[in-house]
């Protein structure tokens, strides 16, 4: 073997400690090559080995009698019934698109995707939740235009449906945005495919483009704090193409449907290295690779360039002997790369050859289980407390008006508008509501998906925070009439060194963990995002929750639309007023205190299922939950879709605005009022009439009226405005 000098200076620019390169001298029984130093610094980097999060990730509960496959693949698979199985993950792509949003955002959504048909999925579905900083910021506009083109340009490529999600802006996030994108798809369940090389003697084969030098390092990049010089690593960021990928889902699911594949993964994070030592890991096997049979785009590329590389649209497959022909013909049909490059062995070791030479010589096992664990130090800070102080006798419309034109509350309509949402022909509630909902092709079923947090409710209290982000996940599905089903999650936090941080993402695991196992909702796949720090500036603590449920009928499902004239209007859950950590307060009163509201984890679970029977019962068609913004922004949310007015009860601000949880408003034809009211009251859950629907205007007793056209006005104009400069 070539002998590489590796010095301090070197081991340190790979992201590398003193400990943690003593113990890899340990492991290989000698001093690595660069070549070996640069496998190791990717697959025990933060973003490959979640080395700060694992020892607090296994308390998480994972497992359902519907549940399939949980973490540990490249998706979750959930068994919905008929023989079919929904696939779906989420992941970052965080500090790509702050670099080059449109190539970061792009190859975030090409990345989620091939996680999903890895599995022998057909995507239906993306979604993604999109944090910004402050309007004003100089780099916002920008962001906010380069992201959402990539994910569009992606997306509307490989035709598939974007059909929900999140944007939202905040001043922590001025250096580090977050782009988080989850990708849903449908397969059969006895046709789930899996990265488990077993065996001996079997053919590894590269499919898809050739490598090139793009995204090498992106793994140790995405695994590092920003500073003045983040604009210098424009070349970690990946480049996609989502017309060869489409050719590489269509190959690789006509593959899929022979019995030729053993092992399949796709080359994400740290490319062949992280595909080739993952999968052999897995079989219990080791895995020999000859880098001069690799499909190259540019001349002179080394080893090290090849291992590291993280160029797109490439899959790595281990076939059954004697059938690479069939597989050839497959790939090349779709005018896509396809070469033998190695073969499984018993070694145990992941063994790299160029140029006739052993480049690499590792165990498999020093790759994946000997990675650093750290049960780093943490400090739980106190959560914030008490009860905030606002002007009670600022009048209720104008602060209505307010919060609907605000960024984070204003219609979103720009962004969606600029992805298809219904390609496919089975999207059957589109973005805008709580939930979008797809059906299962050729059935009465139909999977509802959304994404959920609310960072200011974390900052605040990092436990109730998380909690909060899964119960509303629990709720939107639920509006819709959806039975929910599982989550996948990416945690978003800043520096896990720093014990203050490493508190906030312990504490939110722990809230996860408890809300979904109070709500039978467990997390199936997942991803962590650590070090979204520019200058020693965190972000808030965001623990983004995807969720997906299941509706059995789809001709029996809700909707935040108003449909109706006279139709009686129903809350249920109970108000507090709870204005701590509202959006009134931080965008009336310009203000972010207090303690976030408390989440009853019991009173979700009741009035959920209450509202969901009701759905399912045929006896509500419109539902919405209560979250941002409180009462008067739901009630505002519902006149706006359905183009109908109403007139409801008065309150003061706190009643109005405030962000109790666990809450639902229903309308119902008037004469039905009473009989929900009563199967409410047998259920044990609170519920109250509260108003009417009907009319041009959004009336509240005593607080004055607004015309709809006037709300609708300050709702969709904001962000054309904004991105209009």
């Amino acid at each position: 073997m070539r002998a590489t000098k590796v010095t301090p200076e070197v081991v340190k620019e790979h992201g590398l400690n003193d400990e943690e390169y003593s113990k890899i001298k340990s492991l290989l029984g000698r001093e690595p090559n660069l070549v070996e130093l640069g496998v190791f610094s990717v697959m025990w980097s933060e973003h490959c080995s979640y080395k700060s999060t694992r020892f607090h990730l296994r308390k998480l509960p994972t497992k359902a009698p519907w549940v399939l496959q949980g973490p540990g693949e490249n998706a979750g698979v959930v068994d919905i019934g008929d023989g079919d199985a929904v696939v779906f993950k989420m992941e970052s792509h965080n500090h790509p698109s702050f670099i080059e949003p449109y190539q970061g955002a792009a190859t975030g959504v090409g990345g989620i995707m091939r996680d999903v048909f890895t599995m022998g999925a057909r995507p239906v579905a993306m979604l993604d939740s999109l944090r910004f900083g402050e309007p004003g910021h100089p780099k916002s506009r920008h962001l906010v235009s380069g992201v959402v083109s990539g994910i569009g340009g992606y997306g509307n490529c490989m035709g598939v449906p974007t059909v929900g999600g999140e944007v939202n802006f905040h001043r922590s996030y001025n250096g580090n945005i977050l782009v988080n994108a989850m990708c849903v798809g449908l397969a059969k369940t006895g046709k789930i495919f899996k990265s488990a090389a077993k065996g001996a003697g079997n053919p590894v084969v590269y499919v898809g483009s050739k490598t090139g030098r793009d995204g090498i390092h992106g793994a140790t990049m995405a695994s590092a704090e920003f500073n003045e010089d983040s604009e210098e690593k424009r070349p970690t960021v990946q480049v996609g193409d989502p017309f060869t990928e489409k050719l590489l889902l269509e190959a690789c699911l006509e593959l899929m449907a022979t019995d030729a594949i053993i092992a399949i993964q796709d080359m994400g994070a740290a490319g062949l290295t992280s595909s080739s030592s993952e999968m052999a890991d897995k079989g219990g096997a080791g895995i020999e690779i000859d880098l001069d049979k690799v499909p190259q785009r540019e001349t002179a590329m080394t080893a090290y360039d090849m291992m590291l590389s993280e160029s797109q649209e490439r899959m790595l497959a281990v076939l059954k002997p004697g059938r690479e022909a069939e597989a050839e013909r497959i790939f090349r049909k779709w005018e896509l790369d396809f070469a033998v490059i190695g073969v499984t062995t018993d070694t145990h070791r992941l063994i790299v050859k160029h140029k006739g030479e052993v480049v690499a010589d590792m165990p498999v096992r020093s790759l994946s289980d000997a990675a650093p664990v750290y049960e780093r130090p943490f400090a739980r800070r106190a959560p914030k407390t008490g009860t905030p102080s606002y002007d009670a006798t600022r009048p209720v419309t104008p602060s209505l008006l307010k919060l609907l034109a605000s960024p984070d509350l204003c219609s979103k309509r720009w962004v969606w508008e600029q992805y298809d949402n219904t390609v496919m022909g089975d999207t059957v509630q589109r973005p805008g509501g709580d939930a979008a909902v797809v059906r299962v092709h050729g059935s009465r079923k139909a999977l509802a998906v959304t994404t959920d947090v609310t960072p200011r409710y974390c900052r605040a209290d990092p436990y109730e925070g998380a909690k909060q982000a899964v119960a509303e996940a629990w709720r939107n599905i639920t509006a819709a009439g959806a039975r929910p089903l599982a989550v996948t999650d990416c945690l978003n936090y800043g520096n896990p060194e720093k014990p203050e941080i490493m508190g906030e993402i312990v504490a939110g695991i722990e809230g996860l963990g408890e809300a979904c196992r109070a709500l039978d909702f467990p997390i199936v796949s997942g991803n962590c995002s650590l070090y979204n720090e520019t200058q020693g500036e965190g972000i808030l603590p965001t623990p983004t929750i995807g969720g997906v449920g299941l509706l059995t009928d789809v001709d029996r499902m809700a909707s935040i639309a108003f449909k109706r004239e006279g139709d009686a209007i129903i809350l249920i859950g109970e108000t507090k007023g709870h204005l701590g950590q509202s959006a009134y307060l931080a965008v009336v009163e310009g203000k972010e205190d207090g303690a976030c509201p408390p989440v009853d984890l019991a009173a979700e679970k009741k009035n959920g299922d209450f509202v969901r029977g009701l759905i399912e019962a045929g006896r509500v068609d419109t539902a919405h939950d209560v979250s941002d913004g409180g009462l008067l922004v739901a009630v505002a949310e519902m006149a706006m879709a359905g183009n109908i007015g109403a007139a409801i009860a008065g309150g003061d601000i706190a009643r109005l605005f405030g962000e109790d949880q666990g809450r639902y408003l229903v309308a119902v034809p008037g004469g039905r009022a009473g009989e929900i009211l009563a199967a409410a009251k047998t259920a044990g859950v609170a519920a109250a009439l509260i108003g009417t629907t009907g009319g041009d205007k959004l009336a509240v007793k005593d607080q004055g009226d607004v015309a709809l056209a006037k709300l609708k006005s300050a709702h969709e104009d904001w962000l054309p405005g904004y991105m209009g400069g």
